[in-house]
């Protein structure tokens, strides 16, 4: 018997299960499914500064879980239905934190101010910035935005150890009228600027890392089970009362006074469905009988749809000694679009595609939209059994105001491309697609290892034989002459190549009492049942204008001051 189980140590659960744990009245257990993480005896793929060897090892992920980006008619659900992608969501203590690529930023105040109108009640900007304080320990800069006493170290790479080609690209930046700004978590204008990242010492710093530390652990009322998966939440009438898990292969009870749902956007709606908490047409249809009728659960799944436009770095301007950070440099800009607030847009300038020869020779400009308009994405069961991923379909494009600006970005992106400063260090641009055969050769294995090294040593021969193995055996149906002087080859490319970047968000949403689709209430407590809380991305009412592994953090940390 324990006061609270965590189904989940992601990056939530981690901060969640230090908080209460603090109380050394209150016994907590954590339960996740992914691999541990013991202090000092990491995964060196974890640990690494460089984010591409974890997150494309499948040992840190939900191997089967596949889902649809593209927008899917369900008028006629089996015609030219979009394909089924991977998706890398991490299965390992610390989730998404321990693969990710480490961005630590925070979003606008403009988001917080929507959350607080779409009925999160006391998360406003002035409410969750002690909060974001609270989980970080700038090494950088100490004034009146940032943190310097919490558990997750941030830092920048200075300048002047920026890549060749990160260096060119703010050079153009600055040609093209843009204002550099020092620190990217400071006043949310647009410009360039050295992006933040949860890394000290040259290594990644996990949520577990951070929050279960060796000192958490010796914690007696703390038990931390990995490979221990969920299989059921125990109800008595409409109160949440335990949970049902497979540990190390054995079925397993557990009780507690109240249960936290720390899955994820994905996973934690699907616990809901499985336990008959959800909209009643869908439990009906799976045959699951209604706990609690709940419109909201799995509805509206958010992520920041983006595209990529990619070229071909020269020799010296690649990764070099000073840090195996591959992303250095941010650029966050506005569409211009009426009734939408500024700093909309945002481009990573990665210096490395992959952790692999040809990935090291590949620079890209990812561009992502950072407020999206696209709502509509929905998470469901597709099958009662527990070990089922569900049916997941982020439908990224399916506001049109969010294609119009992703080929906005694609333009901006172009231009400073094509800028002299840059083509000196990068050339041979095509729009990136993130296709299977790209996916499969960024499996970590000796067999890729060897392949890509072969295909480098030809890329880096003659500029006429990189392009033409590029537009033949890279490029998937649209070369960049094709999508800069055609617009509708711009926009077919970007509603077939267009992707998330791993920010599901808002499948149980925060909200009014009185608001049909929501699924919480402000401190994350599931609507029409007692003893179960959701703390994770799920409850965002809208995702932020940012990576979502701090919000995710301050989401835990504001929840848990409540609680503690």
């Amino acid at each position: 018997m324990y006061d609270y189980i965590i189904v989940g140590g992601g990056s939530a659960g981690s901060v969640i299960a230090n908080r209460l744990s603090a109380r050394s009245a209150t016994k907590v257990l954590v339960c996740e499914a992914g691999q541990d993480t013991p202090p000092g005896q990491e995964p060196p793929e974890i640990r690494d500064s460089y984010s591409g060897t974890a997150y494309f090892d499948p040992r840190f992920h939900w191997t089967d879980l596949k889902v649809t980006t593209q927008v899917v008619s369900h008028n006629n659900p089996h015609e030219n239905r979009p394909p089924l992608r991977k998706y890398e969501q991490a299965r390992v203590l610390g989730g998404g934190s321990s693969i990710n690529g480490q961005m630590a930023n925070r979003g606008a105040p403009t988001d917080y101010a929507e959350w607080v109108a779409r009925g999160a009640d006391g998360w406003g900007w002035d409410d969750v910035l002690p909060f974001f304080k609270k989980v970080e320990r700038d090494l950088d800069i100490q004034d009146e935005w940032h943190g310097k006493d919490g558990r997750i170290p941030v830092r920048r790479i200075p300048v002047e150890h920026w890549t060749g080609y990160a260096t060119a690209v703010a050079e153009a930046c600055k040609q093209a009228g843009m204002t550099f700004l020092p620190d990217q978590n400071g006043k949310f204008v647009d410009g360039y600027f050295p992006v933040t990242h949860s890394n000290a010492s040259e290594q990644r710093v996990s949520a577990a890392m951070g929050y279960l530390d060796a000192e958490t652990r010796k914690r007696p009322n703390l038990t931390i089970s990995t490979d221990t998966q969920v299989k059921a939440l125990l109800f008595e009438g409409t109160r949440c009362v335990g949970v049902t898990a497979t540990v190390k292969g054995k079925e397993t009870e557990f009780r507690a006074n109240e249960v936290i749902l720390s899955s994820g956007a994905i996973h934690s709606p699907a616990h809901l469905l499985r336990a008959g908490i959800g909209p009643a047409g869908h439990l009906r249809d799976m045959g699951i009988p209604v706990v609690a009728a709940l419109e909201g659960v799995g509805q509206r799944l958010m992520d920041h749809p983006s595209i990529s436009l990619s070229s071909f770095i020269r020799r010296g301007n690649r990764i070099n000694h000073h840090t195996r950070r591959h992303i250095q440099l941010g650029i966050r800009y506005s569409s211009g679009l009426p009734g939408i607030p500024k700093g909309d847009m945002f481009t990573a300038v990665i210096n490395k595609s992959a952790w692999h020869a040809v990935g090291e020779q590949i620079a890209s400009l990812l561009t992502f939209i950072n407020r999206t308009y696209s709502e509509t994405g929905e998470v469901k069961l597709a099958s009662r059994d527990p070990r089922a991923e569900p049916t997941v379909e982020f439908n990224l494009l399916s506001d049109q105001r969010d294609v119009e600006r992703l080929k906005y970005g694609f333009r901006k992106m172009a231009a400073l491309q094509m800028l002299p400063v840059v083509q000196a260090v990068a050339d041979t641009p095509f729009p990136a697609s993130y296709t299977d055969k790209v996916r499969k050769i960024g499996v970590v294995s000796d067999k890729n290892k060897l392949l890509t090294a072969v295909i480098a040593r030809f890329l880096d021969g003659p500029q006429a034989l990189r392009k033409y193995m590029i537009e033949n055996f890279v490029v998937e149906g649209y070369t960049f002459d094709q999508v800069m002087t055609d617009d509708e080859a711009l926009e077919e490319f970007v509603k077939k190549n267009t992707i998330g970047v791993w920010h599901a968000s808002c499948t149980c949403r925060m909200g009014r009492a009185d608001d049909p689709m929501s699924v919480t209430d402000t401190q994350g407590r599931v609507k029409g049942v007692q003893g179960l809380r959701v703390v994770d991305a799920s409850v965002f009412p809208i995702v932020p204008c940012a990576n979502t592994n701090f919000p995710t953090l301050m989401v835990a940390e504001k929840i848990a001051s409540t609680m503690t």
